[in-house]
């Protein structure tokens, strides 16, 4: 009995550490706006989990929009943190929106 007890606690904490940190995800994308023509590069945390492709441009074009920006595209979605890379060629455009 004592055997199977520790066994049990040993597959808990397994199973705890094997289980994902929570992760963010994040949007690469590009957007620009007219009148002058003016393009950016950004990154904008979208949430605990990423959603489907369309459903985040959705997102991110909406958001977008709210700072007068038009999204051409998600570049890509991913879990976990930015790069450094990322951060600096993104600038003020770093989750900004």
């Amino acid at each position: 009995m004592k055997h199977l007890i520790s066994l049990s606690a040993a597959l808990t904490a397994l199973a705890l550490l094997a289980s994902p940190a929570a992760a963010t995800c994040y949007a690469e994308y590009k957007a620009k706006q007219d009148n002058p023509l003016q393009l950016h590069y950004g990154v904008m945390q979208l949430g605990a989990t990423c959603p489907p492709r369309g459903e985040a441009q959705a997102q991110v074009s909406a958001r977008l929009s709210r700072g007068g920006w038009v999204l051409l595209n998600v570049i890509s979605l991913f879990d976990g943190e930015p790069s450094k890379a990322q951060e600096k060629n993104a600038g003020s455009n770093y989750l900004r929106y």
